[in-house]
């Protein structure tokens, strides 16, 4: 099991940026799908960005050319760069990774953004972001 613990919310004006990150501790997944999510009061969860261990990375075409999702050079540590910020990106963010049974890299490519898929993975307990315009 992972551990993860996601920081960096905070209220920012429209156009403004924030760089939420999720430290995992406890062990790891090989191969594993790593996303970040976000959901409103009422709404479903939605991927926002993930990638997986084959270095494939997707993004939600709401955040695409905003959203940049990284992992640190300790690997232990994935980043999610928000620029451009708008008010409907306000939401509480969360970070999640799951086991794969299969190489990452013969699923298709948008499974590691659909947060269904991560029923078997471990979350963090999120970070809230708000943006006002």
């Amino acid at each position: 099991q992972v551990q993860l613990v996601e920081s960096g919310g905070g209220s920012v004006q429209s156009g403004g940026s924030l760089r939420l990150s999720c430290a995992a501790s406890g062990g790891t997944y090989s191969p594993y799908c790593m996303g970040w999510f976000r959901q409103v009061p009422g709404k479903e969860r939605e991927g926002v960005a993930s990638l997986d261990s084959d270095s494939r990375i997707t993004y939600a075409d709401s955040v695409k050319g905003r959203f940049t999702i990284s992992q640190g050079n300790a690997k232990n540590t994935y980043y999610l760069q928000m620029n451009n910020l708008k008010p409907e990106d306000t939401a509480m963010y969360y970070c999640a990774v799951v086991p794969l049974g299969v190489a990452s890299g013969t699923l298709n490519r948008d499974y590691c953004l659909r947060p269904a898929n991560y029923g078997e993975g471990d979350w963090g307990t999120g970070t809230k972001v708000t943006v006002s315009s």
